[in-house]
């Protein structure tokens, strides 16, 4: 019997293979030197170690993709959490593997050298100018130093790269296979993950489902498609690009929030229900105690508009003054607060107004919404009270005191109407962390809130409580919630409840579901208040198009070895060329056909216009927002711009080659030019590599030769 041989037949692209082995040579390359913390690793590593912990924490900078990547390459190389990441420069111990802490961002940063090549296939361009792309990534010396340690921009660059590429292989063959989709899904998997790395990556998926959009609606023009194809062919779009970057976006919150499970330093920024579901902690503090609030809890009541710092309703001996400094008068009693920290004076007892007993009852009477209660303060005795006094710092308020009777004609005003805004139903039990209460001045219909004003020195500086009438507009902040819970009884009540097999026990963690952890934690990222101070290299968007500043990361203890964010200034000077050219044939080409002159055709003039949509457009994305942010900024903020604008170069040059140079020594003589231009950015990659990678270290001199500009700052020391 005749036995045909098996035949495999492979296409390899050498250019492609060449440029994977050159991008992982200089990014991988001696990584783990220099062998102590750079630059922001001091920032990453702390949350690195909280990983290796599982303790919880937020960083409110960003999504946790990033970080959990930067985790999962500590793990692989055994890191177990305990170094301090205390500053810039200090040495990492010989158990900690520096190599497999970085080497995922690196392996990032190599992988985008062959993706911008591909990609550029992918947008219409020659090979050679696929080839010019790839260089062009390749030694650029900013993207290089990025990579090379434990940041996050290489990655969100990666993804960002990844996305493009695989939308744009499934619009070049969606009508050649239903497979393709599979680039579509591809596509809407990379941009979730860019997304979860940082929020820049939005900017990125606003420019794809720009695309997609304009790619959607000429589909939908297309009448050689039938109705039916049409709807499957957008539904899809829609799955791929909006539905399934939105699941995962979720589960990369699921995954963060199931692996850190124990009590850590953030915890106070959740809310009391968040913080009951940790291991330790709040956990640990409120184990056990009674889910109801009934007529004779003690409690302590948590706002929940103290954010980022947590508050707890206060009182204490002290008065407010007979007068303020403005000559206003106050009814000079006693004053209440929200005190920031734990205390004995932070607890309250829940008093039925008709009875005199501050005991709990067997069984307990539990409160309910609309019950009228009274507040009384544990360790004065003074009742939660408010009138119509005005508020120390917010006149239009009123004031809210522990209520002194100075035998004058100011009745007490001390009952408040439970309101639970949380609540399922009309007779809701007010539950312990669980419900979220507001209290209601049963005589002026006045909301208990904070103000967010700070008291002066008479009231030790802490924040002032009002209440304030809910017709004045402002609904917020007005909930409070009961964390610490126990039942004040006698001790023959108490041995008799410890008899009892009581169901009131509060078990949070089967309450809190995972989409109210993650709307909750969402919340307080996209709403901290994040810290603007300057830094030493902090620049302004104006001063990256020039390359005008530099960030110092690492310089040795003892010599002139030091690495530095500097882009190559050659291919960055290239890049900002060819941005304005391409908006000036933009712009002639658009004059012309105006006036009826088509000096391309109309597919090359499609594909000149598709060009600008992915590569000037991903540029105006990543850019032109950061012109209008107040947060301190850096360079490395403009590499996912600048690397559009490498894109771009290649096939605006390509673009004047072939459409617009009609002689041939006007070809040649562009491809001098070209030539020239490509060993210089070789000559100023090289020029700059011991700035790149840390070595050689340069004598005083030769790093002086090294600063093209004035503004750059290169460090050195004198021998």
């Amino acid at each position: 019997m005749l036995q045909l041989p098996l035949v495999v037949t492979a296409q390899v692209d050498v250019v492609l293979l060449l440029v994977s082995v050159l991008a992982l040579w200089t990014r991988l390359s001696r990584l783990s030197y220099p062998n102590s913390v750079v630059f922001d690793e001091v920032y990453y590593g702390q949350f690195v170690s909280l990983y290796m912990k599982r303790v919880f924490f937020i960083d409110d900078s960003g999504p946790p993709l990033g970080h959990m990547i930067l985790a999962a390459g500590a793990y692989l190389g055994g890191f177990d959490g305990n170094f301090v990441w205390n500053r810039i420069g200090a040495e990492y111990p010989d158990s900690v593997s520096v190599w497999s802490l970085r080497v995922l961002p690196a392996l990032c940063g190599a992988l985008s050298v062959p993706l911008v090549y591909s990609l550029s296939l992918e947008l219409g361009l020659s090979y050679i100018s696929a080839l010019g792309g790839a260089l062009l990534f390749l030694l650029e010396n900013a993207l290089i130093v990025q990579s090379r340690f434990m940041l996050l921009e290489s990655v969100l660059i990666f993804f960002t790269l990844l996305a493009l590429f695989c939308y744009l292989r499934f619009h070049n063959t969606q009508h050649s296979s239903w497979f393709s989709y599979f680039w579509l899904l591809l596509s809407g998997a990379s941009i979730a993950a860019a997304v979860g790395v940082k929020y820049m990556g939005l900017l990125s998926y606003l420019l794809l489902l720009g695309v997609a959009s304009v790619h959607t609606w000429n589909l939908i023009g297309d009448r050689s498609l039938s109705h039916l194809s049409v709807c499957v062919h957008a539904v899809c779009r829609l799955m791929c690009l909006v539905l399934v970057p939105v699941l995962l976006y979720v589960f990369w919150f699921y995954i963060h929030l199931s692996l850190l499970h124990r009590s850590g330093p953030h915890d106070q920024l959740m809310s009391s229900a968040f913080q009951a579901t940790l291991e330790g902690g709040l956990s640990r503090i409120t184990q056990g105690q009674p889910l109801e609030v009934a007529y004779g809890s003690q409690v302590t009541l948590r706002s929940s508009a103290s954010n980022p710092v947590p508050c707890w309703l206060h009182s204490h001996k002290a008065n407010y003054p007979i007068r303020y400094e403005n000559g206003r008068g106050s009814s000079h009693q006693q004053q209440v607060t929200c005190y920031p920290f734990k205390d004995v004076n932070n607890w309250w007892i829940i008093k039925d107004p008709l009875r005199q007993e501050l005991a709990v009852g067997t069984p307990p009477r539990p409160v309910r919404h609309g019950d009228v209660v009274q507040l009384v303060h544990g360790m004065t005795s003074r009742f939660l009270n408010s009138h119509d006094v005005a508020a120390p710092m917010s006149p239009h308020a009123q004031e809210v005191s522990g209520y002194i009777n100075y035998n004058v004609s100011m009745a007490p005003q001390n009952m408040w109407t439970v309101e639970i805004s949380d609540r399922e139903s009309d007779t809701e039990v007010w539950k312990t962390i669980l419900s979220e209460v507001r209290l209601v001045h049963l005589n002026t219909s006045a909301v208990l809130k904070l103000s967010g004003a700070s008291l002066p020195d008479w009231g030790f500086h802490q924040l002032e409580v009002i209440a304030e009438r809910l017709f004045s507009g402002h609904s917020s902040g007005q909930s409070w919630t009961v964390e610490e819970h126990r039942y004040g009884t006698s001790q023959e009540q108490r041995e008799r409840e410890l008899e009892l097999h009581s169901p009131t026990h509060i078990d949070v963690t089967r309450k809190i579901s995972l989409w109210a952890k993650f709307v909750e934690l969402q919340w307080k990222m996209l709403n901290a208040k994040q810290e603007n101070s300057e830094h030493k290299y902090s620049s302004t968007p104006s001063e990256w198009l020039t390359l005008e500043t530099n960030i110092a990361y690492w310089l040795h203890s003892s010599t002139n070895a030091q690495i530095h964010l500097i882009g190559n200034p050659v291919s960055w000077a290239i890049a900002n060329m060819s941005l304005v050219a391409y908006q000036l044939l933009a712009v002639i080409h658009l004059l012309r056909r105006r006036r009826g002159f088509k000096d391309i055709p109309d597919d090359v003039w499609r594909r000149f216009v598709f060009l600008g949509a992915v590569c000037v457009g991903g540029w105006s994305v990543n850019f032109v927002p950061f012109l209008l942010m107040e947060k301190t900024l850096f360079l490395y903020h403009y590499l996912p711009a600048l690397c559009h604008l490498h894109l771009l170069t290649p096939a605006v040059l390509e673009h004047i080659h072939s459409h617009l140079l009609s002689g041939a020594a006007q070809r040649r003589a562009m491809a001098v030019c070209v030539l020239a231009l490509a060993v210089s950015v070789v000559l100023s990659y090289q020029n700059f590599c011991p700035l790149t990678y840390g070595s050689p270290q340069l004598s005083a001199s030769e790093l002086q030769r090294l600063k093209w500009r004035e503004s750059w700052d290169i460090l050195y020391r004198r021998h």
